[in-house]
């Protein structure tokens, strides 16, 4: 079992899905996260993009975030989210759609932005960059906005051009199998 490691709702154990399709993030890993970006999380707008039991979302609620969005293609999943969202009693300040990421951007373009995102898909999926990529693109974040990539084998490269606008702040590899990336998206310069 997972639980809020601090803030209103700390100590409250969350639900994971049961089975191999959601990969939860580690304890040791999310206070890793959490203690890099813990003075940048008071009343952002998140994004939770592959929600698995919703404990990155729900921590950052828990801490003092303004909103935060839960996506994730399972209905299980989301099932799960929505249970430790009332557990928690952040479900107040929580949406939640069960959609593919990249739909659910292009449907957000012009209608939703975010300044702190979570992205970390099953690993086997290696998308963190392209996530990343088409939130720029779609001006789903905002300048400023704060970027976390939890991957596998996806190493992520700064010079990818698919993180244009992007500043690595901080790149971490934990055991063999887990990278992760702390980005602070600048803008992207107007093509001419």
């Amino acid at each position: 079992m997972m639980r809020i490691i601090t803030g209103t709702a700390k100590g409250k154990r969350l639900e994971t899905l049961e089975g191999e399709a959601t990969r939860p993030t580690s304890e040791r890993i999310k206070e890793a996260i959490f203690s890099s970006i813990q003075f940048e999380v008071e009343n952002r707008r998140v994004l939770d993009l592959f929600a698995g039991s919703g404990q990155m979302g729900l921590e950052a609620l828990s801490r003092g975030a303004g909103r935060a969005t839960f996506i994730d293609s399972s209905r299980e999943a989301m099932e799960i989210v929505k249970k430790n969202a009332k557990f928690t009693g952040l479900d107040d300040r929580c949406h939640y759609l069960v959609s593919d990421f990249r739909n659910y951007i292009r449907k957000a373009s012009g209608r939703e932005q975010y300044d702190l995102v979570f992205i970390d898909p099953p690993y086997a999926m290696e998308c963190c960059a392209d996530a990343a990529n088409i939130l720029a693109e779609r001006e789903v974040i905002i300048p400023g906005a704060l970027v976390v990539l939890e991957s596998g084998t996806e190493e992520i490269d700064p010079a990818d051009p698919r993180l244009s606008g992007y500043e690595v702040i901080k790149s971490t590899h934990y055991g063999k199998k887990t990278f992760v990336n702390i980005l602070v998206y600048h803008g992207r310069e107007e093509e001419n």
